[in-house]
């Protein structure tokens, strides 16, 4: 018969969290602090421009999803470390042992603030404009349409995950697998419409250029810290490998246009310069 009594010490499942390494417990809280700090420029910059103009709303219904099977995926895992927090851990290695969710879960926040954003500042026609006007980008119906679909989807999974945690707890593990490779997937094709919505448009529009300094080089480093955490498998980092790469492409784009738009911008400014300087007669020639 066991001596072990809860009122006294952990059970032996969560003795791996009586002593976490402080090193690694900084670094997942830089990880965090990084992951909210990321999203503060994005957030930023459609709040100033007062328009989310350039941001496919696929790309956001990807992202809202992605992240809600990436979240439901790392809770599941994690649960039993999770449990552990009222069995005498102790509070500073419960908050140690839950750093992944806690990731994941502030990631998936900050993407769905990215999405409310989306719909508060979608950019409208303005009255005074002639009818009909062609259609450049999303319509109203698709942003509600996707805040709908990204809200239907949240609800499905939650009510799936409580139908196997309470009556199939064998298959919960397979159905957390499932949601990564899910997360995973819609993942992998997110940021194609944004990629051909910013190629289109020729220009970064309300896409933050710094988030995505921030966090293209700090996918590769989350996944570093997932895959080392206890409760994870391949299932709950290998979505934010495939984003990491996504990401970096799209950088890439944006930089091009950002450049190639302050080299016009400059060009028109020497030109306009120039023309001032002008007699009045020589400026006439020149128009």
């Amino acid at each position: 018969m066991s001596s072990h009594s809860p009122l006294t010490s952990p059970p032996p499942e969560c003795a791996s969290l009586l002593h976490p390494s402080l090193i690694n417990l900084s670094f997942s809280f830089f990880i965090l602090l990084g992951i909210l700090v990321s999203y503060l420029p994005q957030h930023h910059r459609i709040i100033s421009r007062g328009t989310s103009e350039g941001i496919s709303p696929l790309f956001l219904l990807l992202g809202v999803t992605s992240g809600t099977c990436a979240f439901l995926n790392i809770l599941i895992l994690s649960w039993g470390v999770l449990g552990c927090c009222g069995k005498g851990v102790g509070g500073f290695n419960c908050v140690a042992g839950a750093m992944g969710v806690m990731q994941v879960g502030v990631q998936w926040v900050c993407f769905a603030v990215i999405l409310t954003l989306f719909l508060i500042y979608f950019p409208r026609t303005p009255d005074n404009l002639p009818r009909p006007i062609p259609a450049t980008g999303p319509s109203p119906q698709t942003a509600t349409t996707v805040a709908l679909l990204a809200t239907a989807h949240f609800i499905v999974l939650v009510l799936t995950t409580f139908y196997f945690s309470t009556l199939h707890p064998s298959a919960v593990t397979k159905w957390a697998n499932f949601l990564g490779v899910q997360s995973a997937v819609l993942a992998s094709i997110q940021y194609i419409p944004q990629l051909w919505t910013t190629w289109k448009l020729k220009h970064v529009g309300s896409l933050s250029i710094p988030m995505m300094c921030i966090q293209t080089p700090g996918s590769f480093v989350w996944v570093v810290s997932l895959a080392s955490r206890e409760g994870t498998d391949w299932s709950s980092w290998m979505t934010y490998l495939v984003t990491g790469c996504l990401q970096g492409v799209l950088l890439a784009m944006c930089v091009m246009w950002e450049w190639r738009e302050k080299k016009e911008r400059k060009k028109a400014e020497m030109v306009g310069e120039r023309t001032r300087l002008l007699p009045e007669n020589q400026r006439v020639d020149e128009l």
